[in-house]
């Protein structure tokens, strides 16, 4: 049994349906949405035995999340049929993961971020970019040999490159569409919100995507929606789950799991231009794209000096003309710089750490 969660628009669907052509054939898998109305009158489990005893061997099932009771079903779904392998894909992260518990034993759960930058050259302009390490991009070694100018797909790319359906027309209505219904259906419905708190989360959404990158005083925030700071604290953990922002944390050792949240941004570029629209601040695009490509693989931490810690690497992100001030007394430390092309010593081009996954 395998899940796939991840936030409204990524491609989960577009994932398994392509899965389904190319490697099955008709007879031996079924594909339904679990919000069909077939769900009316009949069961997951139902469904499960149906095909197990027509010797049916997958089931992929999209958008879990809309049927009730889910993870006990599935449960008994891997108990009873053995033979079945069952896909299964959930939108709202939130519900997914307070299911996922009791099914932690019986599936593997892989999480769908969006499209890196290698990932959108590929899909969009139908290059061959294979992935490259964070050591490969700081010895300068990530060089695009089938593209002489990546700027001008670097600056697309953090418009709309980030989900796949950037590539159809009209994405920022999609976008703006995927964007209310995580804040007025499914924030309210998992985390008890009222709507006059949901339309206050998008204003708070609208102030990240305008702001230098945004420094939370949790408590002044509080007074202003009108809820207590705990819960607050709450509504931002639900945002980053339903992938809406990133909350940037101090790194911590020993007891305290999780460091204090020095910076919150929205969760990738291309949400900032749908909720900022052309009021932005360039250096919090430059900054959330970097912490949106390096934590698949990385974590990301913030730094005392420079903007990130990246392992035993710091990172300083700006523009072309920043100067070597905040890194010229840091180890293993770098300059990372939008508008240039090609690297230099410990200067790297931001566009390079989109290559990474």
């Amino acid at each position: 049994m395998i899940g796939i969660i991840g936030p409204r628009g990524v491609g989960k669907t577009t994932l398994i349906l392509q899965y389904i052509r190319e490697n099955l054939n008709s007879k031996s898998a079924l594909y339904v949405s679990a919000d069909d109305v077939y769900f009316g009158e009949n069961t997951l489990y139902d469904l499960a035995e149906t095909l197990h005893n027509n010797e049916v061997e997958h089931l992929f099932i999209d958008e879990i999340h809309k049927y009730a009771d889910w993870s006990r079903e599935l449960k008994n779904i891997y108990d009873s049929f053995p033979s079945l392998n069952v896909v299964f894909t959930g939108s709202s992260v939130l519900d997914i993961l307070r299911g996922s518990a009791d099914l932690s034993r019986r599936s593997i759960m892989y999480h769908l971020q969006g499209l890196s930058f290698r990932e959108y050259l590929n899909l969009f302009h139908d290059f061959n970019i294979q992935p490259f390490t964070l050591l490969q991009i700081i010895n300068h070694e990530a060089t695009l040999k089938e593209i002489n100018h990546p700027l001008p797909y670097f600056k697309d790319y953090l418009q709309r490159g980030y989900y796949p359906f950037g590539i159809e027309s009209e994405p920022e209505f999609r976008l703006s569409q995927i964007i209310i219904q995580t804040l007025e259906v499914d924030l309210p419905h998992f985390a008890n919100l009222s709507s006059g708190t949901a339309r206050k989360l998008k204003h708070l959404l609208s102030i990240i995507s305008e702001s230098v990158p945004f420094k939370p005083n949790f408590t002044k925030i509080a007074e202003i929606i009108g809820v207590s700071r705990n819960s607050l604290e709450d509504y931002f953990a639900y945002m980053e789950k339903a992938g809406l922002i990133y909350q940037l944390r101090s790194e911590t050792k020993g007891l305290r799991a999780l460091g204090k949240v020095e910076k919150v941004y929205l969760d990738n570029t291309n949400l900032i231009t749908a909720i900022g629209g052309d009021i932005v601040n360039i250096g919090n695009v430059r900054e959330t794209f970097f912490c949106n490509q390096m934590r698949l693989k990385h974590e990301v931490f913030s730094a005392e000096k420079v903007d990130f810690k990246v392992g035993n690497y710091t990172f300083e992100v700006g523009g072309r003309n920043k100067n070597k001030a905040q890194i010229k007394e840091s180890a293993n430390a770098f300059l990372v710089k939008d508008d240039i092309e090609f690297g230099y010593e410990n200067e790297l081009p931001l566009w390079a750490f989109g290559l990474t996954y």
